[in-house]
Parts: C-alpha cells; sequence; structure tokens
C-alpha cells in the first residue's frame, strides 16, 4: 500500500522488542489532532526503532506510514487478520 501521512502528538513510546534472533520492532503512539482525537498505535521494524529516538514525548510530529495485513489460520481452523500501521 502506498505511503500514508498522519500528523498529531507524540503520546507514548515503547521500548525495542526482539521478537526473533532476525527481527525486532518498537511501537509508538500518536494522538491526532482531530476533532475527536485518536490515540494511534505504529509500529518500527528493524532498522528504523532508532529513528523515533529524536523525538520527545509531547511533541507534535509528521508520520509516514505504510498499512500491512495478513491472514493466519488459528488451531480451530478459523482465518484471523491482523493490521499493522508501520
Amino acid at each position: 500500500m502506498s505511503d500514508m501521512i498522519s500528523t498529531g502528538r507524540l503520546y507514548k513510546v515503547f521500548p525495542t522488542q526482539q521478537v526473533s534472533e532476525k527481527f525486532s520492532k518498537r511501537e509508538f503512539v500518536l494522538e491526532t489532532h482531530d476533532q475527536y482525537p485518536q490515540k494511534v498505535k505504529f509500529e518500527l521494524t528493524q532498522d528504523k526503532c532508532s529513528i523515533i529516538d529524536g523525538y520527545e514525548v509531547g511533541e507534535d510530529i509528521t508520520v509516514h506510514f505504510n498499512l500491512r495485513g495478513r491472514e493466519w489460520t488459528n488451531k480451530e481452523g478459523k482465518d484471523v487478520y491482523f493490521v499493522s500501521v508501520q
């Protein structure tokens, strides 16, 4: 999916998680400046995990992101869908 943009206030930053030997991710929350502000969790992966280090909680930022989705079949045979905002 093409690059999308959102602006808002950096609300929270989580520590980097080492998911596997070859994969790490870091999440942060952006509070939008909409009439009804939303708290949206974004995900940074791999070498991009440190990008958020240059910002302070409470600072206004612009985020360029992609929507990612995947399908997974659980043990009961039911299809489950996941969405990531990266």
